[in-house]
Formats: C-alpha cells, sequence, structure tokens
C-alpha cells in the first residue's frame, strides 16, 4: 500500500483527488493539507511515501516545501501536480528533489500511475518538458532579486518595495539593474515578462 499525502489550496480539488486516489486498491490518502506550512509537520506524523503537492500553495510554496520534505524526510518522494509548467520552474522542481512533475491537465489515470512510477523511484516528467528545462539553464537571479522582482509585478515602487523587504532604496534599484541586465531585458518591466515566461519568477 501506498501511503499518500495531498496539499493543494483548492477544497473541490483536493477533495476531488482524495476520493480517486483512495479508490485505487494500492493507494491510501493518510494526510491532506491545504497550505504549504502544514505540510511537513502533518508528513512527521503521517510518514507518507509519496507527497503530491501543488506548487501555488500558501504559506509555503510547493519547491519550499519540497526543499524541506527532502531535508526532513528523505524517504518521502514529491509529485507535482501544477499548472506551472516553465522551463525554469521545472528545473528548480528537479533541484530540490522532485521526482515527478505532472500538468494539471493531466488525467486521473495518469496521477495514479504517476504516483505508483514515483514510488517505484522512476522519475515522472514529460519529455518536452524536460527538454526545455535543461535548454534553459540554471536561474540566474538570487533570492533576493526574485523577491524584488515579484514586488514590482505586483506594481510596487522602489521606494515601497525597499519599505517590504526592509531594504534601502537604491539596494532596490540595484537589485533591479542587475535583474535586467542578467535577463538581457530592455526595462523591469520586461524583465517580470521574460521570468515568468521562464518560470524563474
Amino acid at each position: 500500500m501506498i501511503r499518500v499525502l495531498v496539499a493543494e489550496d483548492m477544497r473541490v480539488v483536493r477533495e476531488a483527488l482524495v476520493a480517486t486516489l483512495d479508490s485505487d486498491e494500492d493507494i491510501d490518502v493518510v494526510a491532506q493539507a491545504e497550505r504549504g506550512d502544514e505540510v511537513v509537520p502533518l508528513a512527521k506524523l503521517a510518514e507518507p511515501d509519496v507527497a503530491v503537492l501543488d506548487l501555488g500553495l500558501p504559506g509555503e510554496t510547493g519547491l519550499q516545501v519540497s526543499a524541506a520534505l527532502r531535508r526532513e524526510l528523505p524517504a518521502c518522494r514529491v509529485l507535482v501536480l501544477t499548472a506551472l509548467e516553465g522551463p525554469g520552474t521545472v528545473r528548480e522542481a528537479l533541484s530540490v528533489g522532485v521526482r515527478g512533475f505532472l500538468r494539471k491537465g493531466a488525467s486521473l489515470a495518469e496521477l495514479v500511475d504517476g504516483i505508483k512510477n514515483v514510488h517505484a523511484g522512476q522519475r515522472v516528467i514529460s519529455s518536452d518538458l524536460m527538454a526545455a528545462a535543461i535548454e534553459v539553464g540554471d536561474n540566474p537571479l538570487t533570492p533576493r532579486e526574485r523577491s524584488v522582482l515579484r514586488l514590482a509585478a505586483r506594481g510596487l515602487s522602489a521606494d515601497q518595495i525597499a519599505l517590504r523587504l526592509n531594504l534601502a532604496e537604491g539596494t532596490v534599484r540595484n537589485n533591479l539593474t542587475r535583474v535586467i541586465a542578467k535577463l538581457q531585458a530592455q526595462n523591469w518591466v520586461d524583465a517580470v515578462r521574460v521570468a515568468e515566461r521562464v518560470g524563474w519568477l
């Protein structure tokens, strides 16, 4: 029996996933979470073999949770189920130990097969996503640069970003300048577009 934890913030989606997975004779859903910061404490109690995570979880992202599970419960394998599929996102997921990456458009049968294959030690990711992830390379942005760019993408000015991140306004401007250069963008708006398209934001 494969012990599974499901983390999905949309209740109707989570309940449908749990019902479907529980109907398979080889799978037992032992825990479910709607927030990323709930996953590791629940996993320590339930000891799942596989964690099925949405990347866009509140509290902590699916990538942050994946990295934490790798540290805290290395025997638990992670399968990501998400609508976010930029090659940079895929590459980052693989770098934190994610074993499977399925689009939310996948069928329930594909999800069940994916869980079983990940549990068996296989990597589950489509060849086109893997090829794109290899081609795009590593994310060149530092965590601070990503934080600054995310806030800029939400329409905050340099002084507002500085206040939010407890930085000097000049530091924020320098970060945006470096981001623009690294992404070979024309301005910060173009940098946001590039980073979102590739999955680096």
